[in-house]
């Protein structure tokens, strides 16, 4: 594959041409209350060129090694023709040219696990959940794992091969009793082998006896608290309302959002600082060259309190002047990449967790991210479930927590910032441009922030 994609990108006729070549492969194994909904393994392999001549993109795509040639031609030719008729030419920030290989390393390799042991092992989860209380009346357990290769070159003279495992386990119960239907759930996601499934019974019990208190618990009531986001809601919290308006290529779409996101802007206090990381090893988000040939580089979006990078592409970068961050990624080969986060987290602080409970006489300890949705700076987030604080004391466990607000208060109004730390990767995955599900990590110590408005009863 090598030789084959090193000749189509040294095609003249075009200012610029990449290929990439994609191999994945996967199983899953998913049961529903007591049923086996999906116990499969396969395949794909494809390819993608990207070609850009007088200020325009051609893009084309292939599912045959041999048609990558041809390909290169189809997307020099469209680039050519799109030229004809651009009126903001696009171009290409410099980079180093880069060769690399890089081999995933994996303490228990997935592949060679047999797909019966991976089903037995989620159903072994399953029945555990069910067996936790006559109140549990549903479960989902969902085994994933995927092994992507990716084969990249283009026309400056980069080379990059690079393996990208991912394993992901989901472990949700749903509880019911007298008509009131409540859910929790377990979500394990890491960049690693079969281990990162295994021995979870602890957390699938967890999930279901949370189910069943959550019947019990009360919904919390509407207002105003100081609240206390813990690591995985606060990691979910930065990537979704603040990585995402991070991204230059939103900004290029939003004139309003381009001119709030401006760099050495104030947005939280000092010890706050936001970082986007290319590579932690064993992480979900770990990608250490993006879909265009870039080195990954850590970068900090916020740096004590001030924004001071934003994620780019190759193109955002030339459009801004700024430098590539290696964020160019795209879920597979039928798409071409744009900007995407990988580990976004925040950095622990100073503050014990004891001590941000201190001077809190009535409060809310929220954990785990349920859902939710942002516009622009607005955002919506449930808490998979939560805890009153009183008079500085963790107090029963609440339902129903909706956070609402708008993301630059919400950030300035942070006033403690935990000295503990979880970076998680989840089961989910990241959806942006119709590119989903893509591996991303989030993380963060605890957060206590002022003024946070509630909904509730």
């Amino acid at each position: 594959m090598e030789s084959l994609l090193r000749k189509a990108v040294a095609q003249s006729g075009a200012d610029f041409v990449e290929a990439r070549w994609d191999e994945a492969a996967w199983s899953r194994v998913a049961f529903q209350r007591d049923q086996l909904m999906a116990l499969e393994q396969s395949a794909e392999a494809g390819g993608i060129v990207r070609a850009l001549s007088g200020g325009a993109w051609g893009v084309a795509s292939f599912t045959k090694a041999e048609d990558i040639e041809e390909a290169a031609k189809n997307a020099i030719r469209l680039a050519k023709i799109g030229a004809r008729h651009v009126k903001e030419p696009e171009g290409i920030a410099e980079v180093p040219v880069e060769e690399a290989r890089h081999q995933a390393e994996l303490e228990h390799d997935f592949r060679e696990v047999p797909l019966e042991r991976k089903r037995e092992l989620a159903e072994r989860y399953n029945k555990l959940i069910l067996g936790v209380s006559p109140d549990i009346v549903s479960t989902s357990v969902r085994y994933t794992d995927l092994l992507r290769r990716s084969t990249y070159a283009n026309s400056e003279g980069a080379f990059i091969y690079q393996e990208l495992p991912d394993v992901t386990l989901l472990l949700a119960a749903v509880a019911r009793k007298n008509g009131d239907v409540q859910q929790a759930f377990e979500s394990i996601g890491e960049a690693g082998g079969y281990e990162i499934a295994q021995d979870h019974e602890a957390k699938a019990e967890e999930a279901a006896q949370r189910a069943v208190q959550l019947l019990s618990a009360e919904p919390v009531k509407g207002g105003t608290y100081t609240v206390i986001l813990d690591p995985e809601l606060a990691g979910v919290f930065i990537h979704e309302a603040f990585g995402h308006i991070c991204e230059a290529d939103f900004l290029f779409r939003n004139a309003h959002m381009r001119k709030v996101m401006e760099i050495g802007r104030t947005f939280g206090v000092e010890e706050l600082n936001v970082v986007e990381d290319g590579y932690i090893p064993g992480k979900r988000g770990n990608v250490p060259y993006d879909d265009e040939g870039v080195r990954r580089r850590k970068i900090h979006l916020i740096k004590n309190g001030i924004l001071n990078e934003l994620m780019h592409s190759r193109a955002t970068a030339a459009k801004m002047g700024m430098q590539p961050t290696g964020n160019a990624r795209a879920v597979s080969w039928e798409h071409a990449p744009i900007v995407r986060m990988r580990n976004t987290y925040i950095e622990p602080g100073s503050a014990r967790f004891e001590d941000m409970l201190k001077g809190i006489d009535r409060g809310i300890y929220a954990k785990a991210a349920f859902g939710g949705q942002t516009q622009f700076e607005q955002f919506t987030f449930s808490a998979a479930y939560a805890y009153e604080i009183q008079r500085g004391e963790v107090g029963p466990m609440v339902r129903d927590v909706v956070l609402t607000g708008n993301v630059f208060h919400i950030l300035k109004n942070i006033d403690m910032i935990g000295d503990d730390f979880t970076l998680q990767g989840g089961s989910g995955g990241c959806g942006k441009g119709g590119q989903f599900p893509l591996p991303v990590t989030d993380g963060a110590p605890h957060v206590r922030v002022n003024q946070v408005t509630i909904g509730g009863r």
